[in-house]
């Protein structure tokens, strides 16, 4: 089952998709993928450690709209 956090957003031209990993101390790590139209991925991997994966995913995908400058409006979405 699918969070609706952990889905891909499309943005323009990009499409921004957050990432978690459970690590082995069983905190959660995350990562975003952001995909512009052309092809070129960048996967930012982000240095905050979450308890749960839903946290993470949502600071993942927050950290990736402000990387590609979406509105605030984007992100609340």
């Amino acid at each position: 089952m699918h969070d609706l956090v952990h889905l891909p957003v499309t943005v323009g031209k990009y499409l921004v998709s957050p990432l978690t990993q459970v690590l082995q101390n069983g905190w959660f790590a995350s990562s975003v993928s952001i995909r512009a139209a052309g092809g070129a991925e960048r996967i930012v991997r982000l240095t905050r450690l979450f308890r749960d994966p839903l946290s993470a995913a949502r600071y993942a995908m927050g950290e990736g709209l402000q990387w590609i400058g979406a509105p605030r409006a984007c992100a609340a979405a």
